[in-house]
């Protein structure tokens, strides 16, 4: 499995000269071929390569007087912008004609130098090198000091250098990392995501909201106050970007180690997770929006999913449309629709429920019969007796054509 190893990095003021030297190469590079690919369709001509673009952009540019700078920078940063831009126009191609799932892909858009976000990437061509004393040798750029907060698993096959929104430089390494199974466990669990409680198990635990990004709100408006205060284009603005984006940093970032930290828990403990596909982007419409990406549902189950494949663990999703909440755990009677207030609810058969941990038991029943069902179980359910008021024919029901068909009218 490939994963990604991030670490802090400190380039000194000569090394972030070059760095942002090869950022604006790899940014003019992709404008250059968009800009291309764009015109030769504006003007009726056929869709340009990949080779005839590198050749285009980067090799012929360089002998140009406009684009000889090129040259300053490693020629690896150049092709794998050209690669970006490849690789997002095949997404485009793939969404337009349905063969790639999920949203539509919108095309390649030009690059800006004021984007937050500034990276290029090494190959294993660009001959990188991790030395013996800890720094990270790139070509053109120099040895930058790096803090290792744990070392690799493997040797990188590329590295992405990162410059964010705060003015802080990050290492990315691709590793191919080997599985690590954990022992069999003997649990399985389903999951209901929400707002009020992050996480409820089948068990009964319920894991509440942090809220991370609601705790921090009113330093985050004091912050973009004394922002908007500011006269654009001064030196004391640009300080105040820097301060936002920190703070916005500091919430992402306690975030992802706080579940991290649930995910590997939960991992850990149990030999089957299965959890409710919820479509994140629909939520995000609507007024529970600012709640809804605070809890940062996607990421957590990204999590779930590579550390149940890389630890040997099951993982799966049941249809979003499934309805967990309305379902007795107990009987599987389906009840009517329960708006959000109704946080407890008793089923006819005498089962008293909480409406979140009703929903796990449900979803861990959905997981195991759709991983059964992979292995070749019987789908339909076991037949269970009717309620005695449903068993018999009720007075005055309407029959339809065909019950009555062949049978003599008097």
């Amino acid at each position: 499995m490939q994963l990604r190893y991030n670490y802090r990095v400190y380039p000194t003021p000569d090394q972030q000269e070059a760095l942002a030297r090869a950022f604006g190469c790899a940014r003019v590079v992709f404008n250059d071929g968009l800009r291309l690919r764009q015109s030769a369709h504006e003007g009726g001509l056929a869709y340009v390569s990949d080779g005839e673009l590198s050749k285009r952009v980067i090799t012929e540019a360089k002998k140009t007087p406009e684009r000889q700078w090129l040259g300053e920078v490693s020629a690896v940063v150049l092709q794998q912008a050209i690669a970006d831009l490849n690789t997002a126009y095949r997404n485009f191609f793939s969404s337009l004609s349905g063969r790639r799932k999920g949203r539509k892909v919108a095309p390649p858009r030009f690059r800006s130098r004021k984007d937050n976000r500034q990276a290029i990437r090494f190959t294993a061509n660009a001959r990188f090198k991790v030395l013996d004393n800890g720094r990270l040798r790139l070509p053109k750029i120099g040895d930058l000091a790096v803090r290792w907060s744990r070392p690799l698993p493997a040797e990188p096959t590329s590295v992405t250098i990162i410059k964010d929104a705060a003015g802080r430089y990050f290492a990315s390494f691709v590793v191919a990392a080997p599985d690590q199974p954990l022992p069999p466990a003997a649990s399985e669990v389903g999951i209901d995501l929400g707002l009020t409680h992050f996480a409820v198990l089948s068990n009964g635990t319920k894991i509440a909201a942090p809220k991370f990004l609601r705790r921090a709100a009113d330093k985050l408006r004091r912050l973009q106050q004394d922002l908007s205060r500011k006269q654009r284009g001064s030196a004391n603005r640009t300080k105040a970007v820097v301060k936002v984006a920190k703070a916005h940093a500091r919430v992402a970032y306690t975030r992802r180690d706080w579940q991290h930290k649930l995910s590997t828990t939960i991992i850990r403990d149990n030999q089957a997770v299965y959890v409710e596909d919820l479509c994140v982007v629909g939520l995000g419409r609507t007024r529970l929006a600012k709640s809804v990406h605070d809890a940062g549902w996607s990421q957590f189950v990204g999590m779930l999913q590579y550390k149940a494949a890389r630890a040997g663990r099951t993982f799966g999703k049941i249809d979003r449309f499934a309805p967990t909440s309305r379902t007795c755990s107990a009987c599987g009677r389906l009840d009517g629709p329960k708006p959000l207030n109704v946080r407890s609810w008793t089923c006819p058969c005498g089962a008293a429920h909480d409406r979140d941990i009703n929903a796990a038991k449900n979803i861990l029943a959905a997981g195991r019969a759709e991983s059964l069902n992979a292995c070749g179980a019987q789908v339909r359910p076991a037949p269970l007796p009717a309620p005695r008021r449903e068993a018999g024919i009720h007075p005055g029901a309407a029959c339809s054509t065909r019950s009555v068909e062949g049978i003599s009218r008097p």
